[in-house]
């Protein structure tokens, strides 16, 4: 399984329009941040995690081929807003994109992305058909767990396929979630910044889930502009990391 970091950047990105702070003018790539995503590639097929509104940035950055489904984690616009590009990939499709969400997220794709449901130029559009998750499913042989965890008060998904996990947007994980990311070779997970925030980890509580799981491998994501790239990975523990975009895993 090959897994690709689109981005890895919180909703605005970084750099952040009008900041002049050091990450935001930095020359180190890994500080120059998209909105969070990433592609899962096995078995010949292409899954996306998320269509944020750099998403066609990012398909052309990272030569992105082809779509086969998109996982979504929740419905918020630097999540979401992107999925409109998705319709160039469905061009040569015989079948609907499959996309996948939890019942706020599937409404709120049909109420923001009206059109491509209700619109006689069919031709033109996002070809999309809304999967409502309510459990483990199958996708294309490997067995997608969703994982409830909160932002804020929002409940959301996370995704673990295998021995990897994708939990970004959160800042609380039930008991019942942390029993299904035990054993885990990678574990991606959400850390904004030093400073509590209401509805993301910050890096410290992000440790701590991280000494309770004791995955093989974490990366943090969704990260902003108050952590600079090396400096952060300096202080942080042997196995434990800040993602960047184009990072690229492979996992047994």
């Amino acid at each position: 399984m090959k897994i690709t970091f689109l981005g890895t950047g919180t909703s605005v990105g970084v750099p952040r329009i009008g900041c002049a702070c050091p990450v935001c003018l930095s020359d180190d790539p890994r500080n120059n941040r998209l909105r969070s995503s990433i592609l899962i590639e096995y078995r010949g097929r292409n899954v996306l995690v998320d269509t944020g509104p750099d998403l066609r940035t990012q398909a052309l950055r990272y030569r992105i081929d082809k779509l086969d489904a998109v996982l979504f984690t929740h419905g918020h616009a630097d999540h979401l807003h992107g999925l409109d590009d998705v319709r160039a990939f469905c061009f040569d499709m015989e079948n609907p994109l499959p996309c996948y969400g939890d019942s706020f997220t599937v409404e709120r794709i049909g109420r923001v992305f009206d059109y491509a449901f209700n619109s006689p130029y069919r031709y033109a559009l996002p070809q999309l058909s809304l999967h409502l998750i309510e459990g483990p499913f199958n996708l294309f042989g490997e067995w997608v767990e969703p994982i409830s965890v909160y932002h804020g008060k929002l409940p959301v998904y996370g995704f673990r396929l295998g021995r990897f996990a994708y939990l970004t947007d959160c800042n609380s994980i039930p008991d019942a979630s942390m029993d299904k990311l035990r054993d885990l070779d990678v574990l991606v997970l959400d850390a904004l910044r030093y400073k509590e925030h209401p509805t993301h980890f910050n890096v410290e509580q992000a440790l701590v889930v991280i000494e309770a799981l004791r995955p093989g491998k974490t990366f943090l994501t969704h990260i902003a502009h108050e952590l600079d790239h090396q400096g952060t990975n300096r202080i942080l523990p042997p196995n434990v990391e800040l993602a960047y975009d184009g990072l690229v895993l492979e996992v047994n």
